[in-house]
């Protein structure tokens, strides 16, 4: 019986991928990707010649017959994304659930993901929070900020740039203006940045100031009446 093995990749600074994790990518027998083009170039940075097989969004349900057959007759096959650790806010856990029905082993590395640093260094308590990652761009999005509006902990979001400053004023009209945020964007990469305030501060910086990149919001939670 073979394996699946959660490989994290670097969000954006190579230098961050773990020994173990390259260690892992050379062993596997195939390595499953969100983007062959994406890691492709991570693969050719660190030398690893281990064929690669594109399972995303659109084909991740078609290939599950395939994929668990093969790992039943012995291969192991690493899984990774774009950046960060597959199944958070990305393609894994189908698999994943997949493989623990059919009991076959799961192994999860340690590894980069975005919204850790933004959360520790935002200021805000991060000894409690939710991770809500995408906010739904429609169909039930009044109903998420609804539910988010009085939780307590701290909120944790992604968010991309063309629909940043649509994000910050529905959570202002939503949360109120006065809510601290810290929003960053870049993490790791050569523009990284981090804005602290107020969702209204916030929402003028990135008005005057165009969004580009890759953005996570760390919001704080209502505070007790």
């Amino acid at each position: 019986m073979g394996k699946l093995i959660l490989v994290p990749t670097p969000i954006g600074n190579l230098g961050d991928i773990t020994f173990r994790a390259v260690e892992c990518l050379r062993e596997a027998d195939l390595i499953l990707a969100e983007d062959t083009r994406v890691s492709g170039k991570l693969l050719k940075h660190f030398s690893i010649d281990t064929s690669l097989l594109a399972h995303h969004q659109n084909n991740e349900h078609s290939q599950l017959p395939k994929l668990i057959q093969k790992m039943k007759q012995g291969a192991t096959l690493a899984m990774v994304s774009d950046a960060g650790s597959p199944g958070i806010s990305d393609p894994g856990f189908l698999l994943t659930r997949a493989c623990i029905e059919e009991g076959i082993e799961v192994e999860a590395l340690p590894g980069p993901t975005a919204f850790v640093p933004a959360l520790v260094q935002s200021g805000l308590p991060c000894d409690r929070f939710v991770f809500e990652g995408f906010l739904p761009p429609k169909k039930g999005r009044k109903t998420r900020l609804e539910a988010i509006a009085s939780e307590s902990r701290t909120l944790v979001l992604y968010e991309s740039p063309h629909k940043l400053l649509k994000t910050l004023g529905h959570l202002i009209e939503f949360l109120g203006e006065e809510r601290q945020i810290s929003v960053s964007r870049e993490l790791t990469k050569l523009h990284e940045e981090t804005v602290r305030g107020s969702l209204k501060e916030v929402k003028e910086h990135f008005e005057s100031h165009a969004p580009r990149g890759e953005f996570v919001l760390v919001i704080e939670g209502r505070g007790k009446a």
